[in-house]
């Protein structure tokens, strides 16, 4: 019984505090028409910068490590020498290669000349037996020229090879080999790494389930895609990374682990100022959605995650709940619970409560959130939010005129109450 009295008790007073209390004005609340349009959807996902190209350095012949020839920290062009390997071995090897070019090149001629020659007599002074013997040994000579041939440019090859280059372009390590090391070809250990920083990539992770909503939201029309997708970055100490990365490989596969999609972005990088391994926050413009744009400060959350904001109707307020899509310039992105033309609280919206008389002041809020009044038609002057609440009646009153041709100009300048 006592808990019905108290409740019938509120219900009974709630009226009497959504009004101004009696003798006092109605409160003044800034006001802005809302309007849908077409706002970009972007996407805040974290990332992390990737080399397009990292290349392990190792040798390919073995040997005496016995030059470093570039600078550690320089860039590099391909092709650019980095080591040399002792090629006293691989000299002679060319060498005795060469020789054994010279050496089956002679069989071949001399098979060469005795094969001619069995061929004019064939039939007066030589058999055919004799002629197809000819032919075979003219056939095994020329192979053992081609398996020379084979071994002296083998043997080129690794003399070549005691110059260790780079294979690309890029920022060259700290060598961890050093001169009189011995070195093989194989070996698990890098001598140095050589990594391509200009361009550069990003892998940025999208939840998979955010990714079902943006699929959701292209199936329902709601949202149109760009025709390239584009990316922006934002530095860990907060600065703005200039250039526009373009979308690489976008990601088929589902972490196991974190349940992210990988989408990679290519920037350029020409001062070298995004390294590999460094963490990033990127901005993907995927298009445009049709929305209407509340100001974050005009809109709660209550303690279940519910967005509502204020909106005046009839001269009186009333409590909208709101369903947003993310958030775009200090500004959440509604697509449900607004209507164009509605006049929406942007300021003063503390203490009040639902069926509220309030009078509306028209305002503006500028790119940085801050609520300004409207500009006032020529010859008008619009008061300030809360002004005219605290004007005296009295100073209202319009004073007489000290002289007829006093000039309008003598009255004070902040009399509208505007800045």
């Amino acid at each position: 019984m006592m808990g019905a009295a108290l409740a019938s008790a509120i219900l009974s007073i709630t009226p009497v505090l959504a009004q101004a209390p009696e003798g006092m004005p109605p409160k003044q609340v800034g006001v802005m028409e809302v309007t849908t349009q077409d706002v970009p959807r972007i996407v805040t996902l974290p990332g992390r910068a990737v080399a397009v190209n990292e290349t392990a350095i190792r040798p390919r012949v073995g040997g005496l490590v016995t030059e470093i020839l570039y600078q550690p920290g320089t860039q590099l062009e391909a092709g650019a020498p980095m080591f040399r390997i002792e090629d006293t071995t691989y000299r002679a090897n060319l060498a005795s290669a060469e020789a054994q070019v010279a050496s089956a090149r002679a069989q071949v001629t001399q098979a060469q000349s005795a094969f001619e020659r069995t061929r004019q007599l064939l039939g007066s002074g030589t058999t055919q037996a004799q002629a197809e013997e000819a032919q075979a040994t003219l056939d095994q000579a020329t192979a053992a020229l081609e398996s020379a041939e084979a071994a002296r440019t083998l043997a080129q090859s690794e003399l070549d090879w005691t110059l260790v280059t780079s294979p690309i372009a890029g920022i060259a390590s700290v060598s961890a080999a050093s001169i009189g090391d011995l070195v093989s070809a194989g070996q698990a250990d890098a001598m140095a790494t050589v990594t391509q920083l200009d361009p550069i990539e990003v892998d940025m992770y999208e939840p998979s389930s955010r990714f079902l909503s943006v699929l959701d939201d292209i199936n329902d029309g709601r949202l149109r895609l760009n025709d390239e997708l584009a990316a922006t970055l934002t530095l860990e100490n907060g600065r703005e990374y200039q250039a526009v990365g373009q979308l690489v490989a976008p990601g088929v596969t589902v972490s196991t682990s974190t349940g992210s999609i990988d989408t990679r972005f290519r920037f350029d990088n020409p001062d070298n100022l995004l390294l590999p391994g460094m963490f990033l926050r990127g901005q993907v413009d995927l298009g445009v959605t049709s929305a209407i744009l509340v100001t974050q400060s005009a809109a709660v959350r209550d303690k279940v995650g519910n967005l509502s904001a204020w909106v005046v109707e009839d001269g009186k307020v009333t409590q909208r709940q709101l369903t947003e899509d993310g958030s775009y310039r200090q500004q959440w992105i509604v697509t449900d619970g607004l209507e164009d033309g509605d006049m929406l609280v942007v300021d003063g919206t503390a203490g009040l409560a639902e069926g509220m008389e309030v009078v509306s002041v028209p305002v503006t809020v500028d790119d940085t959130g801050v609520v300004r009044d409207a500009a006032p038609a020529q010859g008008d002057a619009a008061p300030a939010p809360g002004d005219a609440a605290q004007t005296d009646p009295a100073e209202a009153t319009p004073a007489p005129a000290e002289a007829a041709d006093a000039p309008a100009t003598d009255a004070p300048a902040d009399a509208t109450g505007t800045e």
